[in-house]
């Protein structure tokens, strides 16, 4: 126990003495979770639309309107000549173009019908399958006004729609995307550092004097340990206060449950990054290892897209990945209010990998006395 004390004591007393050390650790996450946290989202509130207005008509200046109106679209221009929409959407100028014909209000009193052209930049599918949306429910409010002109009489619908968002009512992305966040600044943290720790030794030259101690493996690798999982459960409080404090993000379930299963979590993490730092001969081959998995393992976990709609080779791989387990518990935990029953399993999956990874970081390390 004294020796574990021991170690301790001097991996906190280097990191304290490490000028650049001290704002990596409480400086940057703060800055990241602040900026991310309005950057990292997929909410559309600035499409810019272009109108080819071909008929300049009391109908299509109603229908206009409504684009005007919405705090979705911005109208970027009007032209008469279809060719200025496309160079537009070329240039990166424009989202959408909106093409009314010429003969739109006529057709509209004659034939009861008529037709719009919507041209969408579809480079992102995501962002194209949102505007369409958008765009086809301003048109269905404005065919509901028209069919309530024309018959002289309110339209019912008929089926009426109640919704009713659980867990999120507002539907505000910070939401969803902070927790993850959380999960994402943390590991970032656990893994780097302690992936760069033993390796640290090698390159100074140290290791082979701490070789020639009487400490037991697991002793010193517990002492790199530590140290890294008290400070990085220190910045996921502090980082959920300002979840709360910043973004008004709700804390519905357990915080004692919260922390309880990041203790584990940060195992596996910090356990993963000693395997690294053990086979690694330089701190930059230590850094660009841990960057391999980590691109991988932030990117399939969840964060920005769902994880169910990977091909299904893809979730299977995802079940060695520590991330994608943390960001769904501390989701269900914060935002559903999740009790330990509801999170068992991938509770006892992080466990699973804890226990690995920390047993495999002590046989990796090589001690020659």
């Amino acid at each position: 126990m004294r020796t574990i004390l021991f170690i301790l004591q001097k991996e906190f007393l280097q990191i304290f003495r490490n000028r650049m050390m001290l704002p990596i650790i409480f400086g940057v996450p703060v800055i990241q979770l602040l900026i991310l946290a309005y950057a990292a989202t997929f909410d559309l509130k600035n499409v810019r639309a272009l109108i080819t207005d071909l008929d300049q008509s009391s109908s299509s200046r109603e229908l206009i309107g409504k684009f005007k109106g919405s705090p979705f679209f911005t109208i970027t221009g009007y032209s008469y000549d279809i060719e200025d929409g496309f160079r537009a959407i070329e240039n990166g100028k424009a989202d959408l173009i909106i093409q009314i014909p010429a003969d739109f209000e006529k057709d509209l009193v004659n034939e009861k019908k008529a037709t719009i052209g919507l041209i969408v930049d579809a480079i992102n599918g995501s962002t194209a399958s949102l505007v369409n949306a958008y765009t086809t429910a301003i048109i269905r409010d404005y065919n509901i006004n028209l069919v309530t002109e024309m018959i002289g009489r309110k339209v019912k619908m008929p089926i009426q729609v109640q919704y009713s968002y659980w867990f999120n009512p507002e539907l505000d992305y910070k939401t969803y995307m902070v927790p993850g966040i959380l999960v994402l600044l943390v590991t970032l943290i656990g893994m780097f550092l302690s992936g760069m720790n033993v390796v640290r030794e090698k390159e100074i030259g140290t290791i082979e004097q701490i070789n020639v101690t009487p400490i037991k493996k697991y002793q010193f690798i517990a002492g790199k340990l530590i140290p890294f999982w008290i400070i990085a459960l220190f910045e996921l409080a502090f980082g959920l206060a300002v979840a709360k404090l910043f973004f008004n993000i709700p804390i519905v379930g357990s915080i004692g449950l919260i922390f309880g299963v990041a203790a584990v979590y940060l195992i596996a993490v910090l356990g993963l990054g000693l395997i690294v730092s053990t086979i690694s001969d330089t701190m930059q081959q230590s850094m660009f290892v841990s960057w391999f998995f980590m691109v991988i393992f932030i990117l399939m976990s969840g964060l920005f897209t769902s994880a169910d709609s990977m091909p299904d080779w893809a979730q299977m791989i995802n079940h060695v990945n520590p991330i994608a387990y943390f960001i769904r518990i501390i989701r269900m935990i914060m935002l559903k209010g999740s009790g330990f029953s509801d999170i068992f399993s991938p509770f006892m999956a992080l466990v699973a990998y804890g226990f690995i990874a920390l047993s495999i970081a002590v046989w990796r390390y090589r001690k020659v006395a």
